[in-house]
């Protein structure tokens, strides 16, 4: 997920998620493009993705309502301790939410896509475990993705 210029948060109104989610998907980075082609129309096992979606107070990257699975695509922006922070945050709520995510860096998509599918594929067959809210009251974490 690049930086959106400070739009994201927990008082963001739904008008400027939907204006920051299409400000995102017309202002695509490089490798969200090549992401994005092998996701969209179905191609990757079936699956529909939707890029640039809101869930809460973010803007996700790519995302798999069916199987409950967010891919994000993190650049430099993504370097700082303050952005990691944020991330982890932004992953601890996705994860809250009964959502799996995946975080892939800019040069992991353009320089290994082949894997990175594979990583995906491999999260898609997996079947989504429910928030830890709906579990049996055990404090285990729920089903993550990567590099977090």
């Amino acid at each position: 997920m690049r930086s959106n210029g400070g739009d994201e948060g927990p008082l963001m109104r739904e008008g400027q998620k939907t204006f920051t989610a299409r400000r995102l998907r017309r202002d695509e980075t490089p490798a969200e493009k090549r992401l994005w082609e092998q996701l969209r129309n179905r191609t990757l096992g079936g699956n529909k993705f939707v890029r640039q979606s809101p869930v809460g107070p973010y803007v996700t990257d790519f995302l798999c309502r069916e199987q409950k699975l967010v891919v994000e695509v993190d650049g430099a922006t993504h370097s700082t301790p303050a952005d990691v922070e944020h991330d982890r945050l932004r992953t601890r709520y996705l994860e809250a939410q009964g959502l799996r995510v995946l975080r892939f860096h800019n040069d992991e998509i353009l320089n290994g896509l082949d894997e990175v599918l594979t990583i995906i594929r491999t999260a898609l067959a997996r079947i989504p475990s429910p928030p830890p809210s709906l579990r049996d009251g055990s404090p285990s974490s729920p089903a993550s993705g990567r590099g977090h």
